[in-house]
């Protein structure tokens, strides 16, 4: 998680104001123009009581389909959103969910929601002016919440549309199993009743704790101490740092994928920091779901960040897209629900097929495939090698190379947990333009190899998730490895393309851990690699970088194969990792490629 990125946990309310302005455009003429029915308590089966607001079209006493979202972070946020719909013909009924807000009980993040949402549906299609069809909005926290709505499948249930979907053990409460330090923001940001606004947006604040936990290789336990919030469900997470028992009840059988028979709309962004999440329940649904049904499963993936999937920006850290990349999200959620719902028309006409995506760089527009599987024709392998010196630094990058490797057999880099020189020198503060800042790059102190391309003599389409095989072989029995792809443009710009994250003891299941041997040679698959689809331009070079990552913003690694949450400096060993690129052990990044867009 880069810096930047502690915004986003950080300004849900600033979101909301975004949406607010973009519905406000649609909301009708002066006069009354809906019925309000405030503090409405809806029963859950264990007799606590959920607080709603509902809105109706005004004067309109006909049953009529209802839209709904529940949220931690303070149901009245949403409020232009439900006038919205309702001009449109929609109930809107907007929810707090357990322990905050209006609503009662204790909130426990994310467990609780399966069977309250269950029963908020069943609920809601009851009403007397309900005509029984409920469907679902919201992004993030809702955008879970609504996937949370197929452990039961209520029957009543017509559509959703999750947005940036957060999947657990995926992408939260960390990556690749390693904790994200900005997720007790989050659990901050949503401490109590109403939302700690102001305190979750003191970036400097975050960043000073997450330095001070860094430079002096404090425990990770301690880390709520340190912030000075004990209340949350931290401490209780630390304990379940794998996909057990515990947090079964939030993952999607294989069953549940099957009985799914409504049609769903996800959305995502090239950048959105709950991609891996949005793309876990779709490709599982494609895994597991009936024909129907997944003939019913639209995707929509734009070149935005986590808040640009619902306010799509044309800059994203950095990075300007064209004018094609900024579409009205809006108008093409409400015309799903009016094809998904009332049954008018068609789907969106935007969405010209079950997968959209949007294609940057120079080509500036948005494709279509009928499967995710359709959006490249050929991988194209690129060999890792090197001649002459190990490519620890970017002035000795090694090659990526369309044959196999006839250099140096390996290369080396040097991970010591206790060498904090690149947090404390370069992440002192927040950096807007993160996906094109290079002092990750350019400040590796030999933790890291890099690789990188001749100048392309053709521009090429890279569309899909990148795969990195990798032979290491290491002296420790866990680390943690990250690789990034990125684009070097001919006038030196730098842009990230995808990343992968992994903690080596889950490279295989984050169900059971698995230690390296060491002085063993692994193969290693990364396969969590981003969506990306970007047109790469004559000239340039793509770069790969690996690293064993030494951040502020993630839970540390000292290497032991101990318990993680516990450890501190007395724990720390230092690993020596070797990357392989021989004949037998020939490390090799493929990319997904469209050879037409040349």
């Amino acid at each position: 998680m880069k810096l930047t990125e502690i915004s986003q946990l950080s300004h849900q309310v600033r979101l909301a104001a975004r949406i607010a302005l973009s519905a406000a455009a649609s909301i009708p003429p002066p006069g009354p123009p809906y019925d309000l029915t405030w503090g409405l308590r809806i029963p859950m089966r264990d007799g606590v009581e959920l607080s709603a607001t509902l809105y109706r079209p005004h004067g309109n006493a006909q049953k009529l389909p209802a839209l709904f979202t529940v949220t931690p972070y303070g149901a009245d946020n949403y409020h232009p959103t439900a006038v919205s719909y309702a001009a449109q013909g929609y109930n809107f009924l907007l929810i707090d969910v357990r322990g905050r807000g209006n609503s009662n009980g204790d909130f426990d993040p994310f467990r609780q929601e399966p069977p309250d949402i269950h029963d908020v549906i069943e609920w809601i299609a009851s009403r007397d002016w309900c005509d029984g069809k409920v469907a679902m909005w919201g992004g993030s926290y809702a955008g879970f919440a609504q996937w949370m709505a197929f452990r039961g499948c209520p029957a009543r249930l017509a559509t959703v549309v999750p947005i940036s979907s957060p999947h657990i053990m995926v992408d939260i409460p960390g990556i690749g199993g390693i904790f994200y330090l900005p997720v007790l923001l989050m659990l901050t940001l949503l401490s109590g009743r109403s939302a700690q606004n102001l305190l979750a947006a003191d970036s400097a604040f975050w960043v000073a704790t997450s330095r001070e936990y860094y430079l002096q290789h404090l425990p990770f336990r301690q880390l709520d101490r340190l912030v000075g919030n004990t209340t949350t469900s931290f401490q209780k997470w630390l304990d379940h740092p794998t996909l057990d028992a515990y947090w079964d009840s939030l993952v999607l059988s294989p069953a549940d994928y099957a009985a799914i028979d409504i049609p769903i709309l996800t959305v995502t962004g090239q950048y959105d920091r709950d991609q891996p999440g949005a793309l876990t329940y779709y490709r599982r649904h494609m895994d597991h779901g009936t024909a129907k049904a997944k003939a019913n499963h639209y995707l929509l993936i734009g070149p935005w960040d986590h808040t640009g999937t619902r306010s799509p920006a044309v800059q994203v850290g950095g990075v300007t897209f064209g004018p094609a990349s900024v579409i009205d999200v809006d108008e093409i959620t409400r015309q799903w629900y009016d094809w998904a719902i009332k049954g008018t028309g068609t789907p969106p006409p935007f969405l010209k097929k079950r997968v959209t995506y949007y294609v940057a760089g120079a080509a500036d527009e948005w494709k279509y495939a009928d499967e995710l599987a359709d959006v490249s024709d050929e991988t194209w392998a690129l060999y890792l090698d090197s001649h002459g010196q190990n490519p620890d630094d970017e002035s000795r990058a090694g090659l990526l190379m369309p044959r196999p490797p006839s250099g140096r057999p390996s290369d080396t880099y040097i991970y010591d947990p206790l060498d904090t020189r690149f947090g404390d020198r370069f992440e002192t503060e927040e950096v807007d333009n993160y996906l094109t800042d290079q002092r990750y790059v350019l400040n590796l102190f030999g933790n890291g190899l890099i690789y990188q391309t001749e100048q392309l003599a053709e521009r090429v389409e890279i569309t899909g998730f990148p795969t990195l095989i990798a032979w290491l072989c290491m002296d420790v029995v866990d680390t943690d490895l990250q690789a990034t792809l990125f684009e070097i443009q001919p006038d030196g710009l730098c842009v990230r393309l995808s990343q992968d994250t992994v903690r080596s003891r889950y490279r295989n299941s984050m169900r059971q851990p698995e230690f390296i041997t060491p002085a063993q040679v692994v193969r290693f698959e990364f396969k969590g690699f981003n969506f990306v689809s970007r047109l790469v331009s004559r000239g340039s070079r793509l770069r790969l970088l690996l690293v064993s990552p030494n951040t502020i913003f993630l839970q540390k690694n000292y290497n032991s194969g101990g318990n993680i949450e516990a450890e501190s400096a007395a724990d720390a060993k230092v690993a020596r990792v070797e990357l392989y690129h021989n004949a037998t052990h020939a490390s090799c990044l493929e990319l997904p490629v469209v050879r037409a867009s040349q």
